[in-house]
């Protein structure tokens, strides 16, 4: 089987497309995120209202990757992840015309919807197309693009928001987009291993129930949920306080606070080549610790220590996120990949846009630190369900086909 590995012509090309195609997919999907504080202004509504201009993108992205779960069997892998990044970068340009509130979360929610076509799909021709032995490198890899294609937005749409309008900014993301997605398609290469024959939905279905009857795959989807739950919510809000007395800061030095972004490129990829050659589960647990250690340093009133706790909780959402992503490829059937990777994205955009949302009451009804508390306590469910997966995955307790992949799916809990 031609497999793409560190040897083959092909790896680093297809690396530089799928890092490419993160950026711009989290680029897009977040670029409202740093000036959600300004459109509540602007709109006169509450933070939590203004967050609904992410929400609704979240949202819709959850919802519809179940429909991407159901069709990604019968249409090329290449041409799906096409369709959705150019769409999305010409809908960012759009958003530059948008002045009505109602208009703009319904936009957002469009361009959530096709968004779905890309990040289940590269999930699956990534466990599809490359060795099993680098898939823990190549996804943090991918994840890395999440990291700085989201940095990019923030920080491009943050700082620009002071010189220009937030809708100018927006659009000219769109633009950078736009320019990136036909480096993209240059330079990924076809599916090899894609079963090209149109899937049934009998048997599609038949995949689907496969994957939500695995309690360990099950529990890795509700640790997806809990992670990027508690990631956007976090970052929803960090800035809300530091506009106000004593901090007064501008929204371009706010926007720059997502420089610390990158700090999630090194994570993704050092904890995914280390959950390679360690436990998985332990890495996970790590990763959450971390964000939970992060999470009580921001309750400090100085701002270099808070920032210092953002980067701590930062660091180790990218980690977990890198690393359980990568799980759920590696228990899954071979044959039902697309579908556990867009269960896996269905219950972490479905946190995102719930998790996100319901985090401005609690930051509206108990301030900061009662929001600190609420998200710990929700990463400290994750990690025992982080520990029953363990338990599951060593008992042999995914699949009926488990004695197929055992050998597999319990290497390196």
């Amino acid at each position: 089987m031609d497999f793409i590995s560190p040897e083959s012509k092909a790896f680093k090309k297809t690396l530089v497309a799928l890092f490419l195609g993160s950026f711009i997919m989290f680029a897009d999907l977040y670029c409202t995120q740093p000036v959600i504080a300004v459109i509540a202004a602007q709109f006169n509504v509450p933070p939590a209202a203004a967050s609904l201009s992410l929400s609704a993108a979240t949202g819709a992205l959850a919802i519809f990757l179940l429909f991407v779960s159901f069709t990604s069997g019968m249409y090329d892998r290449k041409q799906v992840m096409i369709l959705a990044l150019v769409s999305s970068a010409f809908l960012s340009i759009t958003v530059g015309f948008i002045q009505n509130l109602p208009l703009l979360i319904a936009v957002r929610f469009v361009q959530g919807a096709l968004l779905a076509g890309y990040p289940s799909i590269a999930m699956a021709y990534i466990n599809e197309e490359f060795d099993k032995k680098v898939l823990g490198y190549v996804i943090g890899i991918y994840v890395s693009g999440n990291s700085l294609g989201g940095l990019a937005g923030r920080l491009i749409v943050g700082s620009l928001s002071d010189a220009f309008s937030w809708n100018t900014a927006i659009a000219l993301l769109g633009l950078l987009n736009l320019v990136m997605c036909g480096l993209f398609m240059i330079l990924l290469p076809k599916s090899k291993h894609f079963d090209s024959r149109r899937g049934s939905m009998k048997r599609t279905t038949a995949g689907f129930l496969e994957n939500i009857e695995s309690p360990a795959l099950v529990f890795l989807y509700l640790i997806g949920f809990i992670l990027m739950g508690s990631f956007v919510t976090i970052y929803n809000y960090f800035g809300i306080p530091l506009l106000e007395p004593p901090y007064n800061l501008s929204q371009t030095l706010i926007g720059f606070i997502f420089v610390i972004f990158l700090v999630g490129t090194f994570s993704s990829t050092w904890m995914g080549r280390l959950s390679d050659h360690t436990s998985r589960s332990g890495v996970i647990g790590l990763c959450l610790i971390m964000m939970i250690g992060g999470l009580v340093i921001t309750m400090s009133s100085l701002l270099a220590v808070k920032i210092f706790g953002l980067a701590m909780f930062t660091f180790g959402f990218f980690g977990g996120h890198s690393v359980a992503s990568s799980w759920v490829g590696i228990l899954a059937n071979r044959r039902e990949k697309a579908q556990s990777s867009s269960l896996y994205l269905l219950f972490y955009y479905v946190g995102s846009s719930v998790v996100g949302s319901v985090g401005g009451l609690f930051l509206e009804w108990y301030g900061w630190t009662g929001l600190v508390i609420a998200i710990a306590l929700l990463c400290t469910i994750g990690m025992m369900l982080c520990y029953f997966v363990r338990r599951m995955v060593l008992n042999g307790a995914c699949h009926r086909y488990r004695r197929h992949h055992h050998s597999i799916a319990s290497q390196h809990i």
